[in-house]
């Protein structure tokens, strides 16, 4: 029992690393306009967006979390064992999308680390195709809509201050931008963080720590918050260069319009429970703004090597998740503890 204890106890340790370097990696989601907009400082910025991050739990329910933890793979065939090679992939793929500076998903990189590992545990049977189609279309739809409300957003307000001042407008949407920035945080916040909710949730009803009846406790809510909060303040800065410099130029208008299309297309995904990419839904708005003013005004290539990491996203946090669940299951069997166990008393 106690052994059992223990595993889970690690397991709900890596399921919060994950949770921080979903904040580290994805704090540019919430901070790129306004750093690249030099409307708050590099620091300032992270500090504004952690704390709407944290208050999110306050606004949404836990639809996504519910849909991370019953939704996607049969909870009868959930282990700690599944769920730690599910960790292990996903904070691999995390680590290396943000080592190269790529806006990833880290959502993407749980749901195929549980996927991968699922798979290799008891085969595709298990699976919910109609939850795992829902992620796949968003993945797609997402950015679409991030782009679509982004580009219509940016027209309409162009239309509105089209007579005012270039002096003016700029200083009404560096102060805008505070309200969008918020907005975009607690979407990030409230999406994302349910995801690690979910895991841990799923791994304390498996191991039966929270009664027969699935629920998601509040103490597990709080928790993730906060994490996912303690990550934004440390900031992934290579990935906000990407998204905030890269791809497009922004002004306090483009900045605001993209904070608000990406903030209005999460929060529309979350009250619907769907676990969405918000580094999709934010590149998409930021490359829909940009393309409003031509189409050279948007670095295409960076674009297409971010697209491809999307890609590779959750094949290769499931392949990981897999191997991961093959050398844990060799590492924990009975063949394997009696040959140390010996190689102990030998020694």
């Amino acid at each position: 029992m106690e052994s059992s204890l223990t595993i889970v106890i690690i397991t709900i340790t890596l399921a919060l690393l994950f949770d921080f370097l979903n904040g580290f990696h994805d704090a540019a989601n919430s901070i790129a306009a306004m750093v690249s907009t030099r409307v708050l400082k590099p620091h300032w910025a992270v500090v504004w967006a952690a704390f709407f991050n944290f208050v999110a739990f306050l606004f949404f329910g836990v639809h996504v979390a519910t849909t991370i933890s019953t939704g996607l793979v049969d909870p009868s065939i959930i282990t700690t064992q599944l769920i730690l090679a599910t960790l292990l992939g996903a904070i691999f793929w995390n680590l290396i999308t943000w080592y190269y500076g790529l806006p990833s998903s880290s959502s993407h990189a749980l749901i195929g680390g549980l996927l991968g590992a699922s798979i290799a545990h008891a085969g595709f049977h298990p699976l919910k195709w109609i939850g795992i189609s829902k992620v796949l279309a968003a993945i797609v739809i997402s950015p679409l809509l991030g782009m679509v409300m982004g580009m219509i957003l940016m027209v309409i307000t162009s239309r509105l201050f089209f007579y005012s001042t270039p002096q003016k407008v700029q200083g009404w949407f560096r102060r805008l931008q505070f309200l969008s920035s918020a907005f975009i945080s607690l979407g990030h916040g409230s999406n994302d963080a349910q995801k690690t909710m979910g895991i841990i949730a799923i791994l304390l009803y498996s191991s039966h720590m929270i009664g027969n009846q699935f629920y998601i406790p509040f103490w597990v809510v709080v928790l993730c918050n906060f994490v996912i909060a303690l990550g934004t303040c440390f900031g992934g800065w290579r990935i906000v260069r990407t998204m905030g410099m890269k791809i497009t130029k922004l002004k306090p208008v483009s900045g605001f319009c993209s904070d608000t299309a990406s903030a209005l297309t999460l929060a529309l995904a979350t009250s619907l429970g769907i676990p969405v990419s918000t580094t999709h839904t934010v590149t998409g708005a930021i490359t829909g703004v940009g393309s409003v003013n031509g189409f050279s005004a948007v670095r295409w290539g960076v674009a297409k090597n971010i697209v491809w990491a999307w890609i590779l996203t959750i094949p290769a946090s499931g392949c990981v998740a897999a191997i991961a669940w093959y050398i844990i299951q060799f590492l924990t069997s009975d063949v394997t503890v009696a040959f140390y166990t010996n190689l102990y008393i030998d020694v």
